[in-house]
């Protein structure tokens, strides 16, 4: 049996479609259907469950609140409930896919791509989170798959598509950081890779997931709004768009190990061009 942890959220809802047309049998569970910070109940539903994967795709990422009012829910969720899940799998002999975040590095390696082998030094209460998560995950289990991933868009959550695409609608001008560089992520590439991983029976161990080829939020904006012709996009440094939490520079990840699996990875233009048209936006 499949469990899928999260299945309400931006990536949960991806995957869950995802599974259903391949005709997948799964069980979701939702925060009021199994708390994850609650070690008790996340182990009695994952042993009555008795999955033998699970997808964990519950996760706090409201990254800015992180460092304020949202601290303790940070810390409760990434760390503590990614613990609770890890746990229950054990117990039960589970395969667990953790998601993990470009922001456990740096972001100061600018002339070469960080590798799944990278030293981890996360500058905000987020990547400091989700790097704890990824140290339980290694510490208790063999059988799992880190993925890491970065600026992540889909059809059925928040995400900087959707912000563009508001702010595009009622202003004139928006300002778009042009100096801090990734890889877009589409849901659905993400939640591909995560069966992927499974069905082949790859090497267990960390991987880095986004689209291919890298650019800065600017251009990302940019191409989000190319036929909007009455807004005028202009670049701006970090220092002038000032945020509670430090973000990566230079986050560009290597994308070699996955692409030795055979995993066919799009561009993150033609990922975003075929969002569009499967009705994203």
């Amino acid at each position: 049996m499949i469990l899928i942890i999260g299945g309400n959220g931006q990536l949960g809802t991806e995957l869950r479609y995802l599974l259903d047309e391949h005709n997948a049998k799964y069980i979701s569970t939702n925060s009021e259907e199994m708390d994850i910070t609650n070690a008790k109940e996340t182990m009695a539903v994952i042993k009555k469950i008795q999955p033998s994967i699970i997808y964990h795709c519950a996760a706090y990422t409201a990254v800015d609140k992180a460092e304020g009012e949202g601290k303790e829910l940070n810390e409760l969720t990434n760390v503590r409930g990614t613990k609770n899940v890890v746990l229950a799998a054990k117990s039960v002999g589970a395969k667990l896919v953790y998601i993990s975040t470009d922001y456990v590095f740096d972001g100061t390696l600018k002339n070469e791509e960080y590798t799944e082998n990278s030293i981890t030094n996360p500058q905000n209460k987020y990547g400091r989170a989700k790097l704890l998560g990824e140290q339980a995950v290694k510490k208790e289990l063999t059988d799992y798959y880190i993925i890491r991933t970065s600026w992540v868009f889909g059809q059925y959550g928040q995400n900087f598509v959707f912000t563009m695409l508001k702010l595009a609608e009622t202003h004139d001008v928006i300002t778009v950081v042009n100096d801090q560089f990734g890889r877009p992520t589409w849901t659905r590439t993400l939640a591909e890779f995560m069966t992927f991983l499974v069905n082949e029976g790859s090497p267990y161990g960390v991987y880095h997931l986004s689209n291919e080829d890298s650019c800065t939020w600017y251009e990302f904006a940019k191409e989000i709004l190319q036929h909007k012709s009455n807004v005028e996009l202009r670049p701006i440094s970090s220092d002038e768009y000032p945020q509670k939490a430090k973000r990566p520079q230079y986050s560009i990840m290597s994308l070699d190990k996955a692409e030795k699996l055979n995993f066919e990875i799009p561009t993150w233009k033609d990922a975003l061009q075929n969002f569009f048209k499967n009705g994203g936006g």
